[in-house]
């Protein structure tokens, strides 16, 4: 993930850049060439924040077509000088993906666009999957030259070449070429990459990693510190706490409370999160010193060791802690959130506004406590997740937001709702699906409109079909 660049919520650009309904409304209302320059924008430089999780092409594609907007600045961006140096997914994924669904809505010149990069470029992989979707099978086998140039008949070629094939989203083309008639040399090159994928995964499941029985605590223990140490980024104390489950015994809880207390890192996040999941009565200080811990492993792991538990005590000590500021009573207020009952909706109020005014509209601890405030239906709350609405740029928070609202703010139908309707995201546009007003002739046509478009989601269209009927106004 990275931090990019997002315009004020109120201006066309930031509104496309969140990936609001109201972008494509605005964008529509807009000069054509201010429109697409803002798109254009979009596409180029990925504006989420989560690239992985949330969703752009689809609301980009449609906008795009509804502008008639042209492929130029895609094709430049795509092909600049950098692009073979500059291999990160994040660069041109979004582009390649608003081709994909430009492909599906008949669009040749963006079909086109792909077969050129998938031969050519850099993120060649990606416009590859794109046309596995799409592309017919002539157009697919005529790749196959290109790509497999990619990889030199030599020992390491060939490595890179089995794990390409193993690693593909979509297998289509690997398996098109592997079976073509038209040159057996590379079709039995590609089918013993096929083969060694499946014997690298073969010995990856056969591949011991990990503890033996009749292991000690303290063998576990070291297991989960040798862990951190070797691969920092990749902490085993879940896996660790699970095994300790297996072997630990009454007798070895002092081992484990002082491993919880002043052990190693990888040691410490083992001994807390079992301690926690085992109720442990002292489980409590102990993650309450940890999460004030100067290493960042060690209080990260108490506070989601804390927010793991599901007890009666989980939840009272939550009650005592929920007014902190720190990260204590964040994982506090958010477990109220999540599991609290209706005398817990003030505690959960005063945290979401807390959040709001000290970290903004995108602090990573709103996300449970916006859904918490449409759990325990606080209608006070509504405001706050308004301004949640608007200035996130986080289209998945966002999304939590217009849920929350459904719950609590009775101008939600005819409202946001509304809006919801071109969200770019598919629950998103569900939810509005379910509830906007129909009395508005924007909803009645757009309703229409998802209901016939063959890119839309079917738990969108299921939702649309719910509120189509005899007795829909015409448009």
């Amino acid at each position: 993930m990275f931090d990019p660049d997002i315009a004020p919520s109120g201006t066309l650009l930031g509104l496309l850049q969140r990936g609001r309904g109201d972008g494509t409304l605005h964008a529509l209302a807009a000069p054509r060439a201010e429109a697409l320059a803002a798109l254009h924008h979009c596409v180029l430089h990925d504006p989420r924040h989560d690239w992985q999780i949330e969703n752009r092409s689809l609301y980009y594609a449609r906008l795009h077509l509804e502008l008639d907007g042209g492929l130029d600045e895609i094709e430049q961006h795509l092909f600049h000088p950098g692009d073979l140096i500059d291999t990160a997914e994040e660069r041109t994924g979004l582009a390649l993906a608003v081709l994909g669904h430009l492909a599906s809505y008949g669009r040749e010149d963006a079909l086109q666009l792909l077969r050129r990069y998938a031969a050519a470029g850099g993120n060649w992989t990606w416009a590859l999957d794109e046309l596995a979707l799409r592309d017919d099978d002539a157009a697919l086998r005529a790749l196959g030259g290109p790509v497999l140039a990619r990889f030199p008949r030599t020992p390491e070629g060939e490595a890179e070449l089995a794990a390409a094939v193993r690693d593909a989203f979509e297998p289509r083309p690997w398996r098109l070429w592997a079976d073509s008639t038209e040159d057996p040399a590379c079709a039995a090159r590609l089918r013993a990459a096929r083969e060694q994928g499946c014997f690298d995964r073969w010995q990856r499941q056969l591949r011991p990693t990990g503890p033996r029985p009749g292991w000690s605590v303290r063998e576990v223990l070291d297991w989960a510190q040798q862990g951190l140490d070797q691969h920092p980024s990749q902490p085993r104390h879940a896996a660790a706490a699970r095994c300790l489950t297996a072997v630990a015994g009454p007798e070895d809880r002092p081992e484990i409370v002082a491993a919880a207390v002043g052990g190693p890192d990888g040691a410490r996040c083992t001994a807390l999160r079992f301690l926690a999941e085992q109720q442990d009565p002292e489980a409590f200080d102990l993650l309450d010193a940890a999460a004030a811990s100067p290493s960042s492993v060690v209080a990260e792991a108490a506070i989601a060791s804390f927010e793991r538990m599901r007890s009666m005590a989980a939840l009272e000590r939550a009650r005592g802690w929920a007014h902190r500021t720190d990260a204590v009573g964040t994982a506090a207020a958010g477990m109220l959130a999540c599991r609290g009952g209706r005398g817990d909706s003030e505690r959960v109020l005063a945290a979401l506004r807390r959040t709001v005014r000290t970290e903004g509209a995108d602090a990573g601890e709103l996300w449970s406590l916006v859904d918490g405030t449409g759990r325990l239906s606080i209608a006070c709350a509504a405001p706050v997740l308004r301004h949640i609405y608007r200035e996130t740029s986080s289209s998945h928070l966002r999304g939590r937001a217009a849920r929350a609202l459904a719950a609590t703010d009775p101008g939600f139908a005819a409202g946001f709702a509304v809006e919801c309707l071109w969200d770019c995201e598919e629950s998103t546009r569900e939810l509005a699906a379910r509830h906007a007003a129909i009395g508005d002739t924007r909803v009645v046509e757009q309703l229409r409109r998802l209901a016939a478009d063959p890119a839309e989601e079917a738990e969108v269209q299921t939702a649309v079909r719910s509120r189509i009927g005899p007795d829909m106004p015409a448009v």
